[in-house]
């Protein structure tokens, strides 16, 4: 506890919060790290991934009060990665590559970047919707798509939006 202005304030002791920056590094740095690489030099990824831990724990205990510390986290990450390669991607483009080259279950790319898995869902859809126009990706999914009769099922393969969590 401590007193402010006759106000009494309740704040984690500084091992809880030590830990639970330790439980989000650990969860969240592989996968940031192979973004990056994915974006920059090995080296160059190194030094981003670590800039962006330095800049949560820096910052954790305003961190952990942002209603989603995944989206803060992730969001400084992005703008790490456009910095430092010259160039900015889309959230389709950043879903995409986590799922289809890093091979990130949605449920996982949701935890990473601090979105809903309904939100990773439709970002993926989007970016088939936008290979197809280009490679012919999005044509990889008609045979694993069954005939329905229903009109639902007939929008949804014209849009070939992803039902499954895969």
């Amino acid at each position: 506890m401590r007193t402010t202005a006759g106000r009494t304030t309740r704040t984690s002791p500084p091992a809880v919060l030590t830990n639970a920056f330790y439980a989000f590094y650990d969860l969240h740095r592989p996968a940031y790290y192979a973004f990056a690489e994915a974006h920059l030099s090995a080296e160059e990824a190194r030094v981003a991934v670590a800039y962006l831990f330095s800049l949560v724990a820096d910052n954790w205990t305003s961190v952990v009060n942002e209603r989603c510390p995944s989206a803060w986290a992730w969001e400084r990450h992005t703008q790490v990665i456009a910095r430092r390669s010259g160039h900015t991607t889309t959230p389709v483009q950043d879903v995409s590559l986590l799922h289809d080259q890093l091979l990130l279950s949605i449920g996982q790319i949701a935890a990473l970047t601090g979105t809903e898995a309904a939100t990773v869902a439709v970002l993926l859809a989007a970016a088939d919707r936008e290979a197809g126009d280009r490679t012919g990706r999005a044509r990889i999914w008609d045979p694993m798509v069954k005939p329905v009769a229903s009109n639902e099922a007939r929008w949804r393969r014209a849009f070939r939006l992803r039902t499954a969590v895969t």
